[in-house]
């Protein structure tokens, strides 16, 4: 008597370019949904590529790579905004479900298109212009003073392709570096938040807690939810503009806001349309992790509880420092605090990269945030705090 055949258990195919830290975190929720992940990496050594079964090797700028990748996925989505646009709407062309779209996703590719929209639908941002000249960057500071923050207006992350200008002598060298740029004027903010939202297809919409993002050198260091301090009806206008403006852009998955808390209100900073370094503490720290949502947003499912699973959740990242060999330091940080969570991007370590984060939670926020800095400074650099 010959067995019975089995059907297997395989959900649908999400294709997400890019094969990052981020694409490496969407596989931890994709195994537990029963959704086939798969990536396009450049190199079988990127962070995702190490730990997924389905890898496909390829150039994201290459429009033949994309297609070749694209062949049996349900969905695509992306690690990074960096695929160009004019790919995006080819695939769009081809049949593809691209998510976000190419209307959607140019937000978070070109500053300045994103100024010009945002300003249009009455989001409240900084002062900005387009400036290609001396001329052009001396009027736009005539009218709101010195210093200027100069942005390249594609690329740029972690604190690359932003300068601070404090006169025109300093600007000089940005100005001549053929980069096409936007000028804004400096915001004197009391902090910076984030609002992490996620959107489906059909127009379902959630938003997670607003939180409290510290930068150090440009870089996020530390990620602090909710928000401390922040009353019920600020955090409520900041989900309001968030999901606004993921409505207004027709995003789909998810889109983060970066915002300036100043005297006078809320001013939007940065878009990301994807799993965002501002989000890595729902892993732990929230219902639905934001790779689940992603994930459930551009399958168009039913989107899952944002809520916190702690009354104080924080992250803080590690970054790489001059001593490679963070694993002999895993012992001392899980003895001395076994509530601690540890994730692990799979890259080499060198100094000031991102190379993982470690995750508290508690009621107190002083203790857990010192928790969180201890593990971080100890796995990182190996000393106490």
């Amino acid at each position: 008597m010959s067995s019975p055949s089995l059907a297997s258990p395989v959900g649908p195919v999400v294709g997400m370019i890019g094969a990052g830290q981020l694409a490496r975190m969407t596989q931890q929720a994709a195994i537990a949904l029963g959704i086939e992940l798969r990536v396009l990496a450049n190199s079988p050594d990127e962070s995702a590529a190490r730990v997924i079964a389905d890898v496909r090797l390829g150039d994201y700028r290459a429009l033949e790579d994309l297609r070749d990748f694209a062949k049996g996925c349900d969905v695509l989505t992306f690690d990074h905004e960096h695929v160009p646009t004019e790919h995006i709407r080819a695939l769009a062309g081809d049949g593809f479900a691209v998510r976000p779209g190419a209307d959607a996703l140019v937000h978070a590719q070109d500053k300045a298109v994103m100024r010009e929209r945002l300003t249009a639908i009455g989001v409240p941002c900084p002062p900005w212009r387009r400036v290609e000249t001396a001329a052009d960057l001396e009027e736009f500071a005539g009218a709101n003073g010195w210093p200027v923050v100069l942005k390249a207006v594609r690329g740029g992350y972690d604190g690359r392709g932003v300068w601070v200008c404090e006169s025109a002598a300093d600007a000089a060298d940005v100005l001549a570096g053929g980069v096409p740029l936007m000028a804004e004027a400096f915001v004197p903010f009391e902090r910076e938040l984030a609002v992490l939202v996620a959107r489906s297809p059909h127009g379902q919409g959630v938003s997670y807690p607003v939180v409290e993002t510290v930068q150090r050198d440009g870089i996020c260091v530390e990620v602090l939810a909710p928000a401390p301090g922040l009353d019920a009806e600020q955090a409520a206008v900041a989900q309001r503009i968030a999901l606004k403006i993921a409505k207004e852009l027709d995003v789909t998955g998810l889109l983060a806001v970066e915002m300036f808390a100043t005297a006078s209100g809320l001013l939007v900073n940065e878009l990301a349309m994807r799993p965002h370094n501002s989000g890595h503490w729902t892993i732990d720290g929230a219902r639905t992790s934001q790779f689940e949502q992603h994930l459930r947003a551009v399958l168009d499912l039913p989107l899952g509880s944002p809520s916190l699973s702690a009354p104080v959740v924080v992250m803080a990242n590690l970054l790489g420092g001059d001593d490679p060999d963070i694993f002999s330091r895993y012992e001392h940080v899980m003895a001395h605090d076994p509530g601690i969570k540890i994730h692990f991007y799979g890259k080499d370590v060198r100094p000031g990269r991102k190379i993982g984060h470690v995750t508290a939670f508690g009621t107190d926020l002083d203790e857990v945030r010192a928790r969180a800095q201890h593990a971080a400074v100890y796995l990182s650099e190996g000393r106490y705090t």
